[in-house]
């Protein structure tokens, strides 16, 4: 899949007509048939509407019990998935996992908690203003990734906490024919809390295919004082041992900024752009807040990472110690990385449990 071309015509070519057909799932009409839309009868706006009847937002949103999961989309191909719109309480973004299959296959190729996906990770809201992942207030999250599939597709949830959680969410596709070359959307989540001293945090491994990568989102909670983020990214591909093929600067470099995003003197500058992003920085409140919290961002889409057989991506946690040298720390980092591949895929890492995902 070209993401270069797929972007700048995805703007130019606003005009041009296509025989492809737009369907939408939501609570409102689960299948995506077409005439099937606003046609529920139960659901948990039916008390709402009680005296409209049908029609009238009658199913806005499901419930998804303790320790269940539920089925969002089935979609039959071909086709391509262009938005998926959600929102649910943020205290359940880490309890919540999403897992995308495509073309009938066992193991996901997408398994991320919700909030994470959409560079949430510390269930706390942050807007976020960018080309393939926006949220909105008041956490509106949005998604923008193409992600084809030929014969099908399947988009599940996991509530993994103890008590029932309320979501809402729109999932907009096309049916089309799809590109011989399209690669499949993937994403993986990683976490260390701590991270053990002198070892790079991963943010992908056992990837065999051809691809390439096109972002990286971090939720990067310090352990100590100063400056942290001197660390490199570095991307191991097509057989590449002890060294890597690309190798960064420093963290904020890699998301786009510089000199530890300070800005204005003496504070973190925040921003979001279309490719890259410092969106959110969490700060000790003299109580029970004792530590900084941050979440960045980094899309490659111009300028994709493409490997021919394997990728691995990790990033080191560096900040200094006395007589200006490097200490290496033992952050919580959770990260999400985000590419297109052939299949099939390598199984990814299990991921972590309920405590070991869990904000505290």
């Amino acid at each position: 899949m070209n993401l270069n071309y797929t972007v700048i015509r995805g703007v130019s070519g606003l005009a041009e007509l296509s025989d492809a057909k737009t369907r939408s799932v939501s609570p409102e009409n689960f299948t995506g048939e077409k005439g099937m839309g606003g046609r529920a009868e139960t659901g948990t706006g039916a008390e709402c509407a009680r005296e409209l009847g049908k029609g009238w937002k009658i199913s806005p949103s499901i419930s998804i019990p303790a320790k269940t999961g539920v089925t969002l989309a089935k979609l039959k191909g071909p086709g391509e998935i262009k938005h998926i719109w959600l929102t649910c309480p943020n205290q359940d973004w880490r309890d919540l996992i999403l897992r995308f299959y495509w073309d009938d296959e066992e193991n996901p190729s997408v398994e991320v908690p919700v909030g994470d996906f959409f560079c949430e990770g510390w269930c706390e809201k942050a807007n976020l203003s960018s080309l393939a992942v926006c949220v909105n207030p008041s956490g509106g999250m949005n998604s923008y990734w193409e992600m084809p599939f030929r014969k099908n597709a399947l988009i599940t949830v996991e509530n993994r906490s103890e008590h029932t959680s309320v979501l809402y969410y729109q999932i907009t596709y096309e049916q089309k024919a799809v590109l011989e070359n399209a690669g499949y959307f993937h994403a993986q989540f990683h976490r260390n809390n701590p991270l053990k001293y002198m070892e790079d945090h991963v943010i992908l491994d056992r990837v065999r295919g051809k691809g390439h990568y096109v972002g990286t989102y971090l939720a990067w909670g310090v352990h100590s004082n100063n400056w942290w983020g001197e660390g490199e990214i570095k991307f191991y591909m097509d057989g590449d041992g002890e060294y890597p093929t690309i190798c960064g600067t420093g963290t904020e470099d890699y998301i786009g900024g510089a000199w530890n995003f300070e800005f204005p003197k003496g504070e973190y500058g925040v921003f979001s752009t279309p490719y890259s992003g410092l969106h959110q920085v969490i700060k000790p409140d003299g109580l029970y807040r004792s530590q900084q919290r941050f979440g960045m961002y980094r899309w490659h889409l111009t300028d994709p990472i493409r490997f021919d057989t394997d990728l691995r991506v990790t990033i080191q946690a560096l900040g200094w110690r006395s007589e200006n040298r490097y200490l290496p720390l033992q952050d919580d980092i959770a990260s999400v990385g985000f590419w297109y591949q052939t299949e099939p895929h390598a199984s990814f890492p299990k991921l972590p449990g309920r405590d070991e995902l869990e904000v505290i």
